[in-house]
């Protein structure tokens, strides 16, 4: 097939522009001019590389042409910073995924595949494991945004056919992911502990959280083009919790020191827990994760050990 990766240059995109190749697919990557390269580096001849702005129509309309299968892993904004302007967080995502939905109906894309987030969309559970028919009721911008675009994928699926699904990812993790950022906790925990700096965490540590690897992430996304997939939102985590407290224990274990933690005033945003019961992905795509959660963190370990140097000149 001819797939577009919408951020295929960063952390989740690059991984899955490899494993789309490693299918025999046809990948052109869509990125932010001057935007690096380097997670890419290493298939820098077999991806058609196309540079444009993700807010403008004419800029989408070229990069869909002659597509069949669009990944959407496009955000403009994070759940920490999406509440302090809404208006950009809405203005920058959903009216550009709207453009992105009028281009790709005028290419003919059999399918889009979108990137959602099963850790804000759904808000407070009410229910744990949480499964796809919960309630959504986010309680940050990031989270409307992303709820926002699966209904409008809805609806042009309805109105004009355009194919769907939306994976619902719990919080990925794993190597390229960007250390430096305000997304990541285990990336960013893992480079401070390397560095040696202080690490901060929102609240006491004992948020529960859903932890996969990318790996399993891309996994789950390449069976959704080996598939005809009728259920149109599906969960993608490991079904299981770990709170920060107990990430920084298995850090801690890896590298065979203790780690410097601060703990700081927690968020109003930040909801005490958040597992996805991935039961439906297990049963239409006959999937579930496979890297235990000690193996990924001693994968990403390695690689920010070996990568150190390039990391802290690139950020």
């Amino acid at each position: 097939m001819k797939c577009l990766v919408l951020g295929g240059g960063g952390f989740i995109g690059s991984h899955l522009c490899e494993g789309l190749i490693h299918n025999g697919h046809h990948v052109r990557v869509f990125e932010k001019e001057g935007r690096s390269k380097v997670n890419l580096s290493h298939l820098e001849k077999e991806v058609d590389w196309f540079e444009g702005d993700f807010l403008n129509p004419e800029h989408l309309k070229d990069a869909v042409d002659n597509m069949e299968v669009i990944f959407h892993l496009i955000s403009t904004t994070l759940p920490k910073s999406s509440n302090e302007s809404p208006v950009y967080d809405i203005s920058s995502n959903v009216i550009s995924t709207l453009h992105l939905l009028d281009a790709a109906k005028a290419a003919d894309v059999r399918k889009i595949v979108f990137f959602s987030s099963g850790g804000t969309v759904y808000g407070v559970p009410q229910i744990i494991p949480i499964p796809e028919d919960h309630p959504t009721n986010p309680t940050c911008s990031y989270g409307i945004h992303k709820l926002t675009i699966e209904k409008y994928l809805a609806l042009n699926y309805y109105l004009h056919g355009l194919d769907y699904t939306i994976m619902r990812v719990s919080n990925p993790y794993g190597e390229r992911q960007r250390p430096t950022g305000s997304q990541g906790a285990i990336a960013v925990f893992i480079y401070k502990a390397l560095k040696g700096d202080k690490i901060e965490i929102w609240g006491d540590g004992s948020a529960v959280r859903d932890f996969i690897h990318v790996s399993d992430v891309v996994t789950a996304a390449l069976k959704l083009t080996q598939n005809n997939v009728s259920e149109k939102i599906i969960n993608i985590g490991s079904g299981v919790g770990l709170s920060l407290n107990e990430i920084i224990g298995e850090i801690e274990k890896v590298v065979g020191y203790k780690l410097n933690v601060y703990y700081c005033k927690s968020r109003g945003f930040d909801v005490p827990s958040n597992i996805l019961d991935i039961s439906r992905a297990n049963g239409v795509l006959g999937w579930s994760p496979c890297v235990d959660f000690f193996e990924g963190i001693i994968k990403a370990v390695d690689y920010y050990k070996s990568n150190f140097i390039q990391i802290s000149h690139q950020f």
